[in-house]
């Protein structure tokens, strides 16, 4: 780089003219501004109409409402092999979990998230077993060399 080389930084978006620092924090626009006015006096009115709706079984009415309220998550129920069991197969359980989608039990988001754990919890298994057979390799190498 040569000494007294300027270095331009990359503006986002279209800059605003020199002294204007653009919409003040806080500042609503002009759409928003504009329902604003043709809402007021209405909100009692529309929000009941909101709600007979619900009522009546508009199901973009009754998200609106239980959105916020009901867990977004359901609990599921599938069989599968006990995993601290000394016999495990992982390829089974797998296989369970895959069944438990194609069947509709669970849907692929679900079978997805327990297949993360399922696996998590294999690798987990795996590196203890790892540190335990390395600590009694290196416990049979210190008997075994002289000291």
């Amino acid at each position: 780089m040569e000494s007294g080389a300027e270095i331009k930084l990359k503006v986002r978006g279209r800059p605003f003219t020199k002294g204007n620092g653009g919409r003040k924090p806080g500042a609503r626009n002009h759409a928003t501004l504009v329902a604003a006015a043709l809402l007021e006096g209405e909100a009692t009115e529309l929000i009941k109409k909101a709600i007979e709706l619900a009522k009546d079984g508009n199901v973009a009415m009754l998200k609106m409402f239980l959105g916020p309220i009901l867990p977004r998550e359901r609990l599921i129920q599938i069989e599968l092999p006990n995993p601290t069991a000394s016999d495990h197969d992982p390829v089974e359980t797998m296989a369970r979990i895959i069944t438990a989608v194609t069947e509709g039990k669970i849907s692929p988001s679900e079978g997805a998230a327990v297949a993360s754990l399922f696996e998590c919890y294999r690798r987990t298994v795996e590196v203890a077993q790892l540190v335990q057979r390395i600590e009694e390799l290196e416990a049979a190498v210190a008997k075994a060399s002289p000291a």
